[in-house]
């Protein structure tokens, strides 16, 4: 059974940093692209980044690109996202996500993702 777990949300204030983590099982990790999509409240779902172990690419929204950084560690099957100078539009729901899709095609449309997460709630407000 594939899992994906978020972890790392929470609130923080415009200009803060948070990390969050994906924590992978029941698939190759460096079979697929993992990422991160968001859902702010009455918006549509983004494609924020991905990245794929199989040769390390990187794919970043231009929304966030300067300030947030994607990572992974193969030991432990989980992928990071290091978000810094946060700002309130980036108050959202974060989905780790798993797809066949390689970082140079992202984003995909929500639609045809093959695994999400359960989501983890970011608040960043004064």
């Amino acid at each position: 059974e594939v899992q994906l777990a978020e972890s790392g949300g929470g609130l923080v204030q415009p200009g803060g940093s948070l990390r969050l983590s994906c924590a992978t099982s029941g698939f190759t990790f460096d079979d697929y692209a993992i990422g991160w999509f968001r859902q702010a409240p009455g918006k549509d779902r983004e494609g924020v980044s991905a990245t794929a172990a199989v040769d390390g690419s990187i794919y970043y929204a231009a929304s966030v690109k300067g300030r947030f950084t994607i990572s992974y560690d193969i030991s432990r099957k989980t992928v990071y996202l290091q978000m810094n100078n946060l700002k309130p539009e980036g108050t959202a729901v974060y989905y780790c996500v798993a797809d066949l899709i390689h970082p140079s095609s992202w984003p995909p449309i929500p639609q045809i993702i093959d695994y999400w997460g359960q989501g983890t709630q970011v608040t960043v407000s004064s």
